[in-house]
Order: C-alpha cells, then structure tokens, then sequence
C-alpha cells in the first residue's frame, strides 16, 4: 500500500464530521462510503466495525466476505484477535491483583519454587527459560514491567539468531514490544500461582461480558462461521486452529464479543477503580520511532511521540480530547486496532481478515471519534499518514 493512495483515503475523511452520534441515517452513510470506497481500492475482502459511545456499545457492523468461497462475514464470524488478547489478558491480571493473589511490583521470584532458568522442558507451551541462566536480571521482572513491555526481551526468543531468549536491557529501563514477556506472566500465573489461564479468561472476562464466541483456543463450533485472512499479496490464509492458551495471542472472538469487553473496559466493570486507572496510566515512556522492529535504537527527540507511552497491554497517548489508549493486532492475514478515548468513553473497534486493510484504519477513526492523537506512524510505521 503506497503511502500516496493512503494519504488521498485520509484526506477524504478529513471533510466528514466526526460521528458523535451514530443514530442519523447521514452518519452512518458516511462511514459506510468511506469503509466500501476503501475496500473497493486496497482490494480488502472483510472488514468488522463496532463502535461504543458513553461506555455502550453503539454500533456493530460488518463488509465483505469471510472466506474465498464468498460466504459473507458478519457480526458473529469467529476471527484472530491477535495481539487484542494482551489486552484482555492485562485485565484478568488486575482482577488478581484486586483480590490480592498477584502483585504488580513483586518479583516474579518470589511466586516460583524454584529459580526461572531451573524449570526445564517448558520450551513447547512457553519458552525456553533456561537460556536465561547466569544472568540474574529475571529476578527483576514483575507484573508490571512484563505488561508494560519492559521485560528487556526481543518480540520473541525463537527469532534470536541463535534462537535463545536473553535480556538486551535491564528490566524496566526501557519499552520494547515482546511476546515472551507476557508468556513469562502467563507461566507465573500457571506455575507459580496454579491457575489455568484459559479458564480464569473465560469465567473472568468472557463470560462477564457475554463473550459467547470467543475463547482462548479453538473451539469445534466456530468453524461453521470462520473468517480466513488475506495477505498483503492476496494470498488466502486458512484459519489456523489453536490447542494452546498463549496470553501473547491465541484469543478467537467476534466483532460483537469484542465490542462488548470494550465497552466493560472503558467502564472499568469487574475491577476496582484504582485496578482500572493502572490500566490505561502512563507505566514506561516510549522513545522509539516505531513500534517494530522491537528492538531498535531509541530515537533522536525530533522523531519521538509526544505523551506515548506503554500501559499495563496497552499503549496510552494525549491528544486534543485528552488522554487514550489502543491497542493493535497483526499478523500476515491479520489487521486489528482497538482505541478509546477516556473523558467521553468512546471506542472504535476494527477487526479484519485482511491484512491491507489496515490502511483503512485512521481513515475510520478519525471519521468516528474524530482528532485523537494516535501516533499512527509508530504503531504502522512509515506510512505517509496525512496529518490530523
């Protein structure tokens, strides 16, 4: 997607008025234009939208198709929540928090029996901790470093060059985006605290908000209504059939399901008010240019975001409605974003199967929610967004 063509979408949305009501019948055409003049030009095959509007869920709707065959994706079509599930999994961890089974500032030492790089053989379901040996820093980690993506971790220790996960900074100092550091909290909480996470999501987020189709592993009824991806090249994808909870990523959900944990998180349901504030509370500055690679030299003053920094499985931003959260999904058949704004507790809720529609994406929000000051640029990286 060249950064000309997404720049000639975005100024097009710029002369339409934010949606701060969804209910005209002009509002809603002129979502629909931009979303199906969009998709028609970066050739987009599906497409989910939901919006939430004073904390309620205001808007659900769905374009395109969920598989080659032309079956069409709607409202209740099982999709990839990707890196959504960071999110979701930061709020069970507050639920621990609030009754006191989990700290955010304890070392996770203190929760294992034995040291981290002595549990061997757990390479297959999390990762390869002994790797670690020799180098104390992993009794530095805690809750909340891991959440904030503080861990001093690359994305992931299998994509090292010699394959083995390692520390390419003190725990803390700095943000860099990693997978393996919500693994590390997931096998806290497994192992050290005996929960199964996969259950606890499920009895603490998805039933609380009428997550009926979403889970974290695969589930035999959502095949008859499933979205396949499309590359960037458009390549279809298949969907692939998860057998393991990975708090990093293994979520499946629907537009409609997400909508609904949206809405409960902007109101904060099932926590307590300070649990919530931790949440979407500036945890760790961000001073890269980009989001990925996750590993890259902080950046000169003039290319850093302004008030960006990571939350507790979000990212959190000022702009001029004050202060907002997002948090995005990808893989190669895969674009999600999720962002809110905290005063009015609106949200815009994007899932696709289709890798280039991610283009799309600022184009939509700013329709919806109007100038909110997502640092598009860091999160995609250096597309040619037109400015706010």
């Amino acid at each position: 997607m060249s950064g000309k063509f997404i720049k000639i979408l975005l100024m097009g949305s710029m002369a339409l008025a934010p949606l701060h009501s969804l209910a005209s019948d002009s509002a809603r055409s002129g979502l629909d234009e931009y979303v199906a003049r969009g998709m028609k030009q970066t050739k987009a095959q599906g497409l989910a939208i939901a919006i939430v509007e004073a904390g309620k869920v205001s808007r659900v709707s769905t374009w395109g198709q969920r598989n080659s065959k032309g079956d069409p994706l709607t409202p209740a079509t099982v999709m990839y929540g990707a890196s959504l599930t960071k999110a979701v999994f930061a709020y069970t961890v507050m639920q621990l928090v609030d009754e006191g089974k989990l700290d955010l500032d304890t070392s996770i030492a203190t929760y294992l029996a034995k040291p981290l790089p002595e549990y061997t053989n757990e390479a297959k379901k999390y990762a390869a901790w002994q790797h670690l040996a020799g180098d104390e820093r992993w009794r530095q980690l805690t809750a909340r470093i891991l959440l904030s993506h503080g861990s001093g971790f690359s994305n992931f220790g299998f994509l090292e060059a010699d394959g083995k996960l390692k520390f390419h900074f003190d725990p803390g100092s700095r943000y860099a985006y990693s997978g393996d550091g919500m693994i590390l909290l997931q096998f806290v909480i497994e192992r050290g605290l005996g929960l199964d996470l996969g259950r606890e999501m499920q009895t603490r987020v998805f039933d609380r908000f009428d997550m009926k189709t979403t889970s974290m592993t695969w589930r035999a009824d959502f095949a008859a209504n499933l979205a396949d991806g499309w590359k960037e090249d458009g390549s279809v994808e298949a969907h692939d059939e998860r057998s393991k909870t990975r708090a990093a990523g293994s979520m499946d959900t629907t537009i409609t399901d997400f909508a609904n944990f949206a809405a409960g998180y902007i109101r904060g349901d099932g926590l307590t008010q300070a649990s919530r504030n931790e949440l979407t509370k500036a945890q760790l500055r961000i001073d890269t240019a980009s989001q990925f690679p996750s590993l890259q030299a902080i950046a000169a003053p003039q290319s850093r975001h302004k008030d960006l920094a990571a939350g507790l499985g979000v990212i959190t931003f000022s702009g001029p409605q004050g202060r907002g959260f997002q948090k995005g999904g990808h893989n190669d058949s895969t674009g999600n974003t999720w962002i809110c704004l905290e005063r009015s507790k609106s949200c815009v809720v994007i899932l696709s199967n289709d890798v280039r529609a991610e283009a799309l994406f600022p184009g939509i929000v700013k329709i919806i929610l109007g100038d909110t000051g997502m640092p598009w640029s860091w999160e995609y990286g250096a597309h040619d967004w037109a400015k706010p």
